[in-house]
């Protein structure tokens, strides 16, 4: 029995209470099932959604990320690129947030979960 930190945690979509069950079943990069989650833990049966509608409140998140790569997106062009035309970062900030979505998408519900959901850590539910 490992005690896996948080970031580690966050970074690798584990549960929130046990930090060893994956939230998501299937690949980011897998389109046809990337925004597919567990119901539950598989180490411990937290349940994810805790109350119907629960990760609505992830799209908050999402938008907080979103901001976070455009910004970035438009400090490398400026400073790095020579601060080119519209028209690069307009495809730019367009291709690297149509890149990023999928992971974009699972870490708002994962940061989301942790943050809001009530649970904490708790090593004695991890598997022994």
């Amino acid at each position: 029995m490992s005690q896996k930190g948080l970031i580690p945690a966050l970074l690798e979509c584990k549960c929130p209470r046990c930090r060893e069950g994956k939230i998501f079943p299937h690949g980011a990069y897998d389109l046809k099932k990337f925004t597919v989650m567990n119901q539950e833990c598989p180490v411990c049966n937290l349940r994810y959604e805790r109350e119907p509608g629960f990760f609505y409140g992830a799209m908050f998140v999402s938008y907080a990320l979103s901001v976070g790569i455009f910004l970035v997106t438009v400090f490398c062009l400026y400073f790095f690129v020579g601060d080119p035309e519209l028209e690069t970062y307009i495809i730019t900030v367009g291709l690297v947030s149509a890149l990023l979505y999928p992971l974009t998408l699972r870490y708002s519900r994962v940061l989301f979960l942790n943050i809001f959901s009530g649970v904490h850590y708790d090593p004695a539910k991890q598997s022994k």
